[in-house]
Order: C-alpha cells, then sequence, then structure tokens
C-alpha cells in the first residue's frame, strides 16, 4: 500500500494563482470602465457626454444665456435621464427650509423667463467628485452674473447625480442652494 502525500504549497500556489487572476480581472474592468468614461459622446448640440467634464460643461452652458436670447430646453433635456426630478433649497421669508421639486420641464417654465429677460451666467468655481462603479455625485460651486463677465449677483452649490451607461454620462437629478 502506498501513502499519497500532498504537496503542502501547491494549496497556497492554487489560491494566489486564483487571487492574481481576480486582480487582474478586476484591474482591467477598471481600466475598460475609465476608458470608456474618457470617450467623447455628443449630443446633437454638440455637448459631450461621454466625459464627467464634458457633461458638467454642458450643465452649466444650457443655462447660460445671453440677454433677450432663448434658454433651449431641448438641448438641457439630452443632459437628462428622462423623467428626470430637480429642485431648489434655501431658506424662506420666515428662516425655514424650504425645498422646491420638480421636473426639469417645470423648472424651465418657472425660470426660462427671467433668465432670458435679464441674461444669466452660472460658472463653476469648484468640484468634488465622488463615485463608485458608474454612480457619480459631484459638489458643484458656482457663481451667477447677468453677463458673462459682469458682477457676481450669486454664489451657491449644485448637487448633481450622474449615471454612467458604459457609453455616456446622464443626469439622474440635481438640487442647488
Amino acid at each position: 500500500m502506498t501513502k499519497k502525500f500532498r504537496d503542502p504549497n501547491a494549496m497556497t500556489n492554487m489560491k494566489k494563482t486564483v487571487l492574481a487572476l481576480i486582480t487582474c480581472v478586476i484591474a482591467m474592468s477598471v481600466t475598460m470602465n475609465a476608458q470608456a468614461q474618457n470617450q467623447h459622446v455628443l449630443t446633437k448640440f454638440g455637448d459631450d457626454v461621454g466625459t464627467l467634464d464634458g457633461i458638467i460643461k454642458a450643465y452649466y452652458d444650457v443655462v447660460s444665456v445671453k440677454k433677450g436670447e432663448k434658454v433651449n430646453f431641448e438641448r438641457d433635456s439630452l443632459l437628462h435621464i428622462p423623467g428626470v426630478r430637480v429642485g431648489s433649497a434655501g431658506i424662506d421669508a420666515k428662516g425655514a427650509p424650504v425645498l422646491h421639486y420638480t421636473s426639469l420641464k417645470q423648472y424651465h417654465r418657472e425660470s426660462d423667463a427671467y433668465m432670458e429677460k435679464n441674461g444669466f451666467y452660472e460658472h463653476e468655481t469648484s468640484r468634488q467628485v465622488q463615485n463608485i462603479r458608474n454612480i457619480y455625485h459631484v459638489w458643484s460651486a458656482y457663481e451667477e452674473r447677468y453677463t458673462p463677465d459682469g458682477k457676481v449677483i450669486g454664489q451657491g452649490i449644485n448637487s448633481i447625480e450622474l449615471y454612467f451607461d458604459g457609453k455616456r454620462f446622464w443626469i439622474l437629478g440635481w438640487y442647488y442652494d
């Protein structure tokens, strides 16, 4: 009768090999996702929705309008996932917190006339990004003006949630304060 002895290093080597393969697969996945997010995908208005920088630039460009010109709702809607809800937070005249939560179309109905009459330019001043896989949260501080180089008339923060579908970014929602 012959006894078989197991190689004590065989199991350790196999575990190391499996771990190395898993690490390679994860690294390739992260690299492919990062490369995909650097591809330029343009809307029919030329807005780059294939990169995070591109969609944030478009987010600000679409609400910036010269006095007397029209805000383009169709252009803005191509940045957002269908059915998106947006809003603003703030403090009312009595000092109580308020939240205005609405559809993108209703937001445009409520704000476009003011921006078109007075001119409106919003410019990002700083950004913090958090993401896990394909969901992104962007804190984007901004300044507002009536003209591109005019006096600052307001400052605030945008809280923007985005989804990357493997080809492009979609805005899932945003709130400002």
